[in-house]
Order: structure tokens, then C-alpha cells, then sequence
């Protein structure tokens, strides 16, 4: 039985890793959770699973979560109260706890960098959900992986894809998975992407986008933040920097596909030109279990995909006008040292700010680009993780103060 740890265990990926458990209570069982401030969600949890360690970001949580355990009905009452920890240092804890055989990255952003980093160095295996880490910090993380043997499974449904079909292969076959290392057998990757909430709209149609309609996707269920990436096609220009990090390609060979049916994960191109893609329907939880369950598959009884149900399979190239933010990833990607971690860090604290309705849909990329711009003249181009942080920071501040400012209306908007 393999041991988990999730990490981000009330948010979206950590809600449906913890189903999975409990469709296979006898592959699974959960060692460790940590969460934010859904102590109500959280506490159900503890109950459902009795981990051994729970971490809260918020370490003022810690004594309200502990009261609020002691007060449950001892019918109610976990068998053993877990041990209950708070704040970055007890984060990194239960993310490299000792009983854990593969710890799921699934808090959101770049919050979730430096727990994946202690479960790396710990020598954890990673199902990894959290892409920040990659895109921020992948030339940290590489050295990292080296280091301790940690192995990096791909738990995004497009970089999933890609593993999954590249099984078989010497990159697949080297024990650490060869994160970072090119596989000669592999000519280019072609990462599927639904389009979002306004694949249908006109770029003119955007300047009418409001928070409600940009967090409705057509095809996947997920959280409000990766809807906008979604929307925006920053998502998918992220992947192509992760791609980057994961599978060793240069980003000439790595080419975007707007496929609306989301049915094709990904494919890749062999040497040989031979094209291989993986299928399914829309749902995260299969690509998540492939990383549990690696590398072995379990049978599952899941609606299995019918051709003939889908229909057609359709594909377009993507617009670069109405998505300038896929655009800008592959520029950036180019550039590397820091400053992905600045477009990263940048996205969020816009989509942040457009989801409080602070900001218009259109200036999210315009933002972004304008932070990257400003970072030009202090990048570091072989960043260490105080550097990392450091412009993670900056460039979170530095798109609230323009915002705050008013200064983006006029600079981003005026024409």
C-alpha cells in the first residue's frame, strides 16, 4: 500500500486525490494533508482518512483546528489526533514526513515552491500538480531532483499525456526519469488546448469579459484561478515552459493546438515521424491516479471513451492576437534565469486582481508584459532560490502598485 501526502489537500487536485484514496482503499493511504483556511473541509478530511501529520499555512489556525478536533463526539473522533503543525516550517514537515512514499503538490501558485522543494530534498516521489514549481524555479529544482533522486510524475493532464506516451522510451526507462535531460528519440511535443471560456468569443467580444464568464469553462472543472489561465491561454504557455524543464525540448519543438473537444491530452513526435497521443475524456482524476498508481494502472470504473459518443475530433492553430499571453510565455521561456519566475508571479497577482474585479479581462496581459519589461535590467540568468523568491515578490508588488495606482488605465488603456 503506498502512503500519500497531499499537499493543498481542500483545494481542487487534493479533493479528487483524496477520492481516488477512497476508491482504492487498498492501494492508498493518506499519511499527511496540509491545507489554508478550510478548517470545515480540512477537519472532514481528518476524519475520513486519520493522517498522521496535518500542516496549516495559516499558523494562527493551528490552535482553533486543535480545539475544534477535541471537541468532536469521540464516535466522531480520529482513533489518533494527528500531529498538527503551522506556517511555512510545518508545511515543508509534512511535506517530507518519513511514512511518505509520494507526496501530491496541489497548492495553487507559487505558495506551493518551497513544500515541494522539502519533499524533494527529502527524496520523496512527486506527482506533481503544481506547475509553479518548474516555471519559477526550474533551474533550482533540476539540481534538486539530481541531487536526491526525487522523481518528478507529471500530474497535469497535457504533461501526463506526454509521459504516459513517452513510456517506453529510454527517457522513460532511466530510473530518475531524466527530468530536464532531452530524449533523442523525441522530435516535438504537441500540447492540446481547449481554448477556454472565450475560444467562441471575437477579440473584440473581450473587452465585454467579465469575472463570471471567464471562470466558465466549457470542458473542465477547476479551480477559479486556472479557469482564467485558461482563458487567457496563459495556462498553456506555462505548460510550454514546464514541458521545457520536464522533457528536455527546446521551445521550437514544443507547438501549442487548439483541440475544443479536450479528448487529445497531448501527442509527441518520434524521430521516426510517428505521432503518439493520449485519450480520455476531461477528468482530472485519471492523470492524477496514473501518478499514484505509476507504474502500474489500475482498473478503474470510470466512464470509459466512446468514439462515436465524441463525434469529431477537430484542430486549430491558435490565435496569437486574442491570446497574446502564450505569446509572451514562449518569449519569456527563451529569456529564462528569473524571468519566468517573474511572469508567473506576475499572472497570479493580475488574475488575483482581475477576480476581485479590480481590473479588466484585456489588461491581465498587459500587466504581465509591462512587469517583465521592468525586470529586463536585474535578470539573473542562473538564479538560486533566494533570487527566485526575491523576484516572486517584486513582481507581486510591483503589478498591486500599478494597479493601485491607476496608473494602468492610462498607460495600458488610454489608445
Amino acid at each position: 500500500m503506498k502512503a500519500i501526502s497531499v499537499l493543498g489537500s481542500t483545494g481542487s487536485i487534493g479533493t479528487q486525490t483524496l477520492e481516488i484514496v477512497e476508491e482504492f482503499p487498498d492501494q492508498f493511504r493518506v499519511v499527511a494533508l496540509t491545507a489554508g483556511r478550510n478548517l470545515t473541509l480540512l477537519l472532514e478530511q481528518i476524519q475520513k482518512h486519520q493522517p498522521e501529520v496535518v500542516a496549516l499555512a495559516d499558523e494562527e489556525l493551528v490552535n482553533e483546528l486543535r480545539d475544534r478536533l477535541n471537541e468532536l463526539p469521540l464516535e466522531r473522533r480520529p482513533n489518533k489526533l494527528p500531529k498538527i503543525l503551522g506556517g511555512t516550517d510545518g508545511l515543508n514537515e509534512a511535506a517530507s514526513w518519513d511514512h511518505a512514499d509520494l507526496v501530491v503538490t496541489g497548492i495553487v501558485g507559487c505558495a506551493g515552491l518551497l513544500p515541494t522543494l522539502a519533499a524533494i530534498r527529502s527524496g520523496k516521489d512527486i506527482a506533481l500538480a503544481n506547475k509553479e514549481t518548474l516555471i519559477a524555479a526550474g533551474p533550482v529544482v533540476l539540481p534538486e531532483l539530481k541531487r536526491s533522486g526525487s522523481r518528478l510524475l507529471p500530474a497535469d493532464s497535457e504533461h501526463s499525456a506526454i509521459f504516459q506516451c513517452l513510456q517506453g522510451t529510454p527517457w522513460a526507462e532511466n530510473a530518475r526519469l531524466s527530468t530536464g535531460v532531452p530524449n533523442p528519440g523525441l522530435r516535438s511535443i504537441h500540447l492540446t488546448a481547449s481554448g477556454g471560456a472565450f475560444r467562441d468569443w471575437s477579440t473584440e467580444d473581450l473587452k465585454n469579459a467579465t469575472v463570471t464568464d471567464a471562470t466558465n469553462h466549457p470542458n473542465w472543472s477547476m479551480g477559479r484561478k486556472i479557469t482564467v489561465d485558461s482563458a487567457t491561454l496563459m495556462n498553456k504557455g506555462l505548460e510550454v515552459i514546464e514541458a521545457h524543464y520536464l522533457f528536455g525540448l527546446d521551445y521550437d519543438q514544443i507547438e501549442i493546438v487548439i483541440h475544443p473537444q479536450s479528448i487529445i491530452h497531448s501527442m509527441i513526435e518520434l524521430a521516426d515521424s510517428s505521432v503518439l497521443a493520449q485519450l480520455g475524456w476531461p477528468d482530472m482524476k485519471l492523470p492524477i491516479l496514473y501518478c499514484m498508481s505509476w507504474p502500474s494502472r489500475l482498473e478503474t470504473p470510470w466512464k470509459r471513451l466512446s468514439l462515436k459518443e465524441v463525434g469529431q475530433l477537430t484542430f486549430n492553430s491558435p490565435d496569437t492576437e486574442k491570446y497574446p499571453c502564450m505569446q509572451l510565455a514562449y518569449s519569456v521561456g527563451r529569456v529564462g534565469g528569473t524571468m519566468p519566475a517573474v511572469l508567473n508571479a506576475a499572472n497570479e497577482e493580475a488574475v488575483a486582481q482581475f477576480l476581485e474585479e479590480k481590473i479588466h479581462f484585456l489588461e491581465i496581459p498587459k500587466l504581465i508584459e509591462a512587469t517583465c519589461e521592468n525586470h529586463k535590467k536585474d535578470l539573473k540568468s542562473q538564479p538560486n532560490l533566494e533570487e527566485v523568491l526575491f523576484v516572486d515578490s517584486w513582481a507581486r508588488n510591483a503589478v498591486r502598485e500599478k494597479v493601485d495606482s491607476g496608473l494602468n488605465r492610462v498607460v495600458f488603456l488610454g489608445s
